[in-house]
């Protein structure tokens, strides 16, 4: 009877891996034939015609992860996706959110179609991914060297660009947290909003590590798992009167970040 609890029991397991296996699979050939087939004509027709490439691209990439997270639901519908209302209205605004998963900018690029992030400044020197993030008017995360000139350029046209609704979102962190709480906030997206006088909304991601744990290749599809994307806090400071430093910023994201317990 033991011995066919354990066969059972390891059978059960290899079928969850093999499924997990599949699943992850099909999301991330997303990645190259959804690309290849259906979306590389339309950035090629962008780049090449349009008169601003940079709103054509972030709205391209903000289709291709939506169908991305529609494969993920279709393949593993054990996974759900949770997203306040008061998140999807968010316009104009710099968005600062706590990093779980690699899932977590994606899931963002794809709840916005106007969107710029700031990335690693390696993934510029990719190959076609980095001419993707560069065409999206995406900041690197230094300024340094050849960075400089595109950091200037993005500055120089970053009002205009919030005040057509656009957003900028960060992770104020600069990378995932795995023990859930909030580290070290890196202050450059807080200048950036003190600078142009936007918003400043946090949101807080749950559950996006228990489908894409970091460290894994494969998602935890067998498990019954919500992700959810809330806004936990609206920071709307009286630039005009009395504009508030970064550090009071910082502190006023900190505590909304310690009230909801992350």
């Amino acid at each position: 009877m033991v011995v066919k609890q354990i066969r059972n029991g390891s059978f059960g397991h290899l079928i969850d891996r093999l499924i997990d296996c599949t699943v992850t699979i099909a999301c991330w050939s997303w990645f190259i034939f959804g690309f290849l087939l259906f979306f590389s004509w339309p950035y090629i027709a962008f780049s090449l015609f349009s008169k601003n490439p940079e709103i054509h691209f972030q709205k391209l990439n903000s289709l291709f992860y939506r169908f991305f997270f529609r494969i993920l639901k279709i393949t593993a519908p054990r996974q759900k996706i949770e997203v306040d209302k008061r998140v999807a209205a968010i316009k104009s605004s710099v968005i600062v959110c706590n990093h779980l998963s690699y899932l977590d900018p994606l899931l963002l690029i794809a709840l916005f179609p106007k969107q710029k992030t700031i990335v690693k400044t390696r993934f510029f020197g990719a190959p076609v991914f980095g001419w993707i993030i560069t065409k999206s008017g995406y900041l690197p995360a230094t300024c340094e060297g050849r960075f400089s000139r595109m950091m200037i350029e993005q500055m120089e046209t970053m009002a205009t660009y919030l005040k057509a609704g656009g957003n900028l979102f960060v992770f104020p962190e600069g990378t995932r947290v795995r023990n859930g709480k909030i580290g070290e906030l890196h202050m450059g997206a807080l200048k950036i909003a003190r600078m142009h006088q936007a918003p400043v909304h946090v949101l807080q991601i749950r559950n996006s590590d228990k489908l894409f744990t970091p460290g894994r290749f494969l998602f935890n599809t067998r498990i019954r798992n919500t992700i959810s994307v809330k806004s936990i806090d609206c920071i709307e400071p009286d630039y005009e009167n009395e504009p508030p430093s970064t550090a009071q910023l910082a502190r006023r994201v900190r505590q909304s970040f310690y009230e909801k317990q992350i």
